[in-house]
């Protein structure tokens, strides 16, 4: 398309930081490719560990952790290799925790059961809370400056949240809580963490876990290098589900996720760099996947971009958004990809959707979208908000940019807008948008766009009619 590769040329650049200045180049559809190149995913030493030789039982009822924990100690020890398990189900009353070289193997037949105790979740360990850092709870499967680790195999991993354990702790009727019962929003929750990331506390002082109600996330390899996730069904997660924190070299493939708990997100790796998530099927209370960078003060402290993410042949069922970036995204993200999508629902909100606001932040640019087929979703096919609701109280201003977005062969069936855009102001308008080759049918309420600069429309059929080109305006 000609007036994409012009509009790359004046339009996009890498902003990475380096020693001594370099020309910029040019961000297209190629860096894709040159992205998935540098993405390997770890090989281990064939050798296997089973969970049973050091105790486990896969009955259900026995507590495998201890099981569990040794053959990963073992297992490292060794130089690395598989951990594995013969077809049962093994409960574990508290998290596995991954070392390097080591790949936690579930073969089909098998089931990994989580306890819904908080209590085995504890000691506290460091973490992060939508977006802020924190000591908390344990995730459910953990590691912290690990290298070559992975969770492979058709088996199930099974967080057995619900409305009768982690879920109220959300503090919403629809999953368990009543008024009187303990939740997140107690101010030694989730108010107190965020104040605590406003004022800069030191991370070492904010310790949460018993009595704070903050849920743990599934997944989180946390400052992790060469990590491998690939083919095991994930369901009901206390809250977000896969969760690569400031992390690299990252493979996600052929994995399911089922978990409608509130705040389910299916796969958010958040200031991480190269990542491939390819061919999974997503079905969640919350957003399908979604690119974050750090909340508020901490994603600026840090200074870590989600950057050089590839998304490929997903399908998106329930969910706020199928493809996302932020709302927790101060660190900024760049060089985004998604292609050969099928996202359909009528519980499923949006397809591809950016949302920051002015306590957010953070700039986002370089975002490509490609060969998505929507069915039905419910509000937009394309939405991009710099007016995100805060949900936090601060007086502290850091105005988002939002720049770069191409989506091309996008075709939708039924929506309540096309593309739906709010820009923070005049001044600060969400910049250079271009659709080509889109048909967005069966639209309810056409688009939605203010605050925008830079709009550029080839062949996009709304309801069957071709859309003037806001740039030959």
């Amino acid at each position: 398309m000609r007036f994409l590769y012009l509009s790359l040329l004046l339009f996009i650049g890498v902003n990475c930081k380096t020693t001594a200045p370099q020309e910029t180049k040019p961000v297209s559809w190629e860096t894709m490719h040159e992205i998935l190149a540098s993405i390997k995913p770890p090989v281990f030493p064939d050798r296997s560990f089973l969970v049973t030789d050091f105790g486990a039982v896969g009955n259900g009822t026995m507590d495998c952790l201890p099981a569990f924990r040794a053959a990963i100690a073992k297992c490292h020890d060794s130089g690395g290799g598989k951990v594995t398990m013969p077809p049962g189900a093994y409960l574990v009353n508290g998290p596995i925790h991954l070392k390097s070289n080591v790949n936690l193997h579930v073969p089909e037949g098998a089931t990994i059961k989580f306890s819904t105790t908080p209590a085995h979740y504890l000691p506290v360990v460091f973490t992060r809370w939508e977006g802020a850092e924190c000591m908390n709870y344990s995730p459910l499967i953990y590691a912290f400056e690990q290298e070559n680790i992975a969770i492979t195999g058709t088996g199930t991993l099974d967080g057995q949240a619900s409305s009768e354990n982690w879920w109220p702790w959300a503090s919403s009727k629809t999953y368990g809580w009543q008024p009187g019962m303990p939740s997140q929003a107690d101010e030694a929750g989730r108010p107190r963490l965020f104040d605590w990331n406003t004022r800069e506390v030191p991370v070492s002082e904010r310790i949460l876990g018993e009595g704070a109600y903050l849920r743990p996330n599934f997944i989180q390899p946390y400052r992790c290098k060469n990590v491998l996730i690939d083919g095991p069904t994930i369901r009901n997660s206390p809250m977000w589900v896969v969760h690569p924190v400031l992390s690299e070299n990252i493979t996600i493939q052929n994995i399911k996720v089922i978990s409608h708990g509130p705040n389910s997100d299916g796969c958010d790796p958040e200031c991480c760099r190269n990542v491939l998530i390819k061919n999974c099927y997503f079905d969640t209370g919350d957003d399908c996947i979604a690119l974050k960078s750090g909340r508020n003060q901490d994603g600026r402290r840090i200074g870590r971009p989600i950057e050089n993410v590839v998304v490929q042949d997903c399908e998106m069922k329930d969910g706020h958004g199928g493809v996302v970036i932020g709302s927790e995204v101060s660190g900024g993200a760049r060089n985004i990809f998604a292609e050969n999508c099928k996202m359909d629902s009528p519980n499923l909100d949006r397809a591809i959707r950016v949302k920051t606001n002015k306590v957010r932040g953070g700039t986002i640019e370089n975002l490509f979208f490609r060969n998505i087929k929507v069915g039905e979703v419910r509000e937009a096919v394309v939405r991009v908000n710099m007016l995100y609701p805060i949900y936090s109280d601060t007086s502290q201003t850091f105005i988002p940019v939002i720049r770069n977005i191409f989506v091309e062969n996008v075709k939708s069936k039924k929506s309540r807008y096309g593309v739906y855009i709010d820009g923070y102001d005049a001044a600060n308008p969400v910049r250079n948008v271009h659709l080509a080759n889109c048909k967005f049918d069966g639209v309810e309420k056409g688009n939605a766009i203010k605050h925008a600069a830079g709009l550029h429309f080839e062949n996009y059929y709304l309801n069957g009619n071709l859309v003037d080109n806001p740039a030959k305006q």
